[in-house]
């Protein structure tokens, strides 16, 4: 082999290999200013280090060693909401409250659950029914011991109403006083809600 076709090969190794151990002792340097170590003795071909990081005490760097890595700083608590008193969905009149108590201590205890279906010449009716237990989504209103369901559809077209138990001698029914109504027929069974 020709020890020429290798010169300028041999040039570029021995020029990258002066820098390395300058780069090197001047990373081992930084590092002992930083962990406040013994420093290494300085060339003259070296610029000195900035002396922009401080160095930590002796005391808190033996604490540190073989801690293991840092704890991350304790999270400030977030404020979780308060739950406000809200009106109730529905509201009822003692002579419902004692009619539904009357309803619901049968044999076989079961809740009453309101709806409202389409029916009607205004297009919608209220329409109650013995549940065993409340549905997923459905309102549970509780008032003077009572508790009386409303479903999860019908809630929007309910909401705010005060149900009221009506007798006479032609007959016995619950009536509803509904803020959310726009229109209602004629004898009062059925109604329509804004959109």
């Amino acid at each position: 082999m020709n020890s020429l076709a290798f010169g300028p090969l041999r040039q570029r190794a021995a020029s990258a290999y002066h820098h390395l151990p300058r780069l090197h002792t001047s990373s081992l340097r930084a590092y002992a200013s930083i962990h406040s170590l013994h420093p290494l003795p300085t060339s003259t071909q070296q610029p000195p280090l900035s002396s922009t990081v401080a160095p930590e005490p002796p005391s808190q760097l033996a604490s540190l060693e073989g801690a293991g890595p840092k704890p991350s700083p304790a999270r400030p608590e977030k404020k979780r909401p308060q739950l406000r008193a809200t009106k109730a969905a529905l509201n009822l009149t003692p002579s419902a409250v004692q009619r539904l108590r009357q309803l619901v201590s049968g044999p076989t205890p079961q809740l009453i659950r309101i709806g409202v279906r389409n029916k009607g010449c205004a297009g919608m009716a209220y329409h109650l029914e013995y549940v065993e237990k409340p549905g997923k989504f459905d309102e549970v209103v509780t008032q003077d011991g009572v508790k009386v369901l409303i479903d999860s559809k019908a809630l929007f077209s309910i909401i705010g109403s005060e149900m009221h138990w009506q007798e006479d001698r032609l007959s016995s029914k619950f009536i509803f006083k509904n803020p959310n109504i726009v229109d209602a027929c004629g004898c009062g069974e059925s109604f329509n809600v804004a959109a």
